[in-house]
């Protein structure tokens, strides 16, 4: 068997690599500045945006509403707006913005700008009338919820973002690698016999494999284009061409080395995601899974399925608890969910075609209560800090490997002893 090789053999390529990398991203942060410069050339600017968080809030005797909108240039801020104004969750409005105080740092990130609504759209886009397909076969509105967030990227209600931290499943609901997975498994999967029996009469000569993956890409990149390209799936997304390119040149995928690539790659085309918590999150998942990977890939293939599962929930756990410090006795059950979860996701697809989206309504009801039940256990940020700083050495020392691994039980240890307590 031919043994597949690194991208780089010496530090001449990685250094080549950088440099080139740092020239994308020069390119990338002046076409920003210039976009910047262009919205803020006025004291206000017409923006068409998305909402895509609404939701009241009280301050100083006042209550208003917030709006969280992307717009179509992919900004992502917030606004108030007044108490009474009608519910226009992901409905695409124009309105007037004030961005005289606004600097580059905040341009990139999200930031908040006084503004006036001008015009609610009142035709339904695409989406919106998925969303009300989905609703459609739904009583509660909670499910439907669950549901658009998983085939549309729409965002969570609040109550239910703390139920699924508190359960420690929020990483499947953000639709990411995971999803992008079971996606391009089943494009293959429907697409293969297709193409075979095309190509065996008119194209014979063609790599089907690499042409299959053509296609494939084509659709998922559609499908991200569609749900305004989250920064979680741009992360699988890009990962995804890196390793197939990678992978039809003889080049090891399964390596720190990937995951390199790919990020830096994707901060530098897309210099937002550096500010963006989903695709962080995204990207550590990945880093413990190759961790794994690579430092027990001697493992038979059942024990790395046995075991990968635990280790990505134990070495992930310091994340949850430090970003959303919600934990409950049925935490450590987000083993069990995240397998099942591989059968659920294409299933529940399959059933909202046919016409019974509400088959699992009752089990998530259920879930969504075990949810309700859990208490605040939170990670000091000078101990994630660490945490962070140990991961990286554990590339290089397995030494650094098990005092992680330490860490991270030691953490799950912690956080059932507080839970015990209440």
């Amino acid at each position: 068997m031919i043994e597949r090789v690194s991208l780089f053999t010496s530090k001449r390529d990685v250094l080549l690599f950088i440099l080139l990398s740092l020239l994308i991203l020069l390119v990338s942060l002046f076409i920003e500045y210039r976009e910047f410069k262009k919205f803020t050339l006025f004291d206000s600017a017409l923006v068409d945006a998305t909402v895509l968080k609404q939701y009241v809030k009280s301050k100083n005797n006042r209550t208003y509403q917030v709006l969280k909108l992307k717009s179509s240039e992919g900004l992502v801020f917030y606004t108030t707006a007044k108490r009474s104004l009608q519910d226009i969750k992901n409905q695409e409005i124009e309105l007037e913005i004030w961005s005289k105080d606004l600097d580059f740092y905040k341009y990139l990130t999200t930031f908040y700008g006084p503004s006036k609504i001008i015009k609610i759209n009142k035709a339904k886009s695409t989406k919106q009338s998925l969303n009300e397909f989905i609703s459609s076969s739904h009583k509660e509105k909670e499910i439907a919820n669950i549901y658009q967030a998983l085939y549309t990227a729409t965002p969570l209600d609040i109550t239910l973002q703390n139920s699924f931290s508190t359960l420690g499943v929020s990483h499947l609901l953000a639709i990411s690698g995971f999803h992008l997975g079971v996606l391009s498994a089943l494009l293959f999967f429907f697409l293969r016999p297709i193409y075979g029996y095309t190509q065996d009469r008119f194209f014979p000569y063609t790599n089907s494999k690499r042409d299959l993956f053509v296609i494939v890409g084509l659709l998922l990149f559609a499908y991200l284009l569609f749900l305004d390209s989250p920064p979680s799936l741009i992360r699988a997304f890009g990962m995804l061409v890196v390793g197939f390119v990678l992978y039809d040149r003889g080049v090891k995928i399964v390596s720190m080395q990937t995951l390199f690539i790919t990020v830096l790659l994707l901060l530098c085309i897309f210099p937002r995601l550096f500010f963006s918590l989903g695709f962080w999150l995204s990207a550590s998942g990945v880093f413990y899974i190759f961790l794994f990977l690579v430092h027990f890939k001697d493992l038979s293939k059942i024990w790395q399925f046995l075991l990968l599962p635990i280790w990505v929930y134990l070495l992930m756990l310091p994340f949850s608890l430090a970003i959303f410090e919600n934990f409950s006795i049925y935490h450590p059950l987000s083993i069990v969910w995240t397998t099942l979860f591989t059968l659920f996701y294409p299933l529940s697809i399959f059933i909202h075609f046919i016409g019974f989206g509400d088959m699992f309504d009752p089990a998530l009801l259920w879930l969504l209560n075990l949810g309700k039940e859990g208490v605040l256990v939170g990670l000091n940020q000078y101990l994630f800090l660490f945490y962070i700083l140990l991961s990286l050495g554990a590339i290089f020392s397995r030494r650094t490997l098990y005092a992680l691994l330490l860490f991270g039980s030691s953490l799950f240890i912690y956080a059932i002893y507080h839970v015990a307590q209440f």
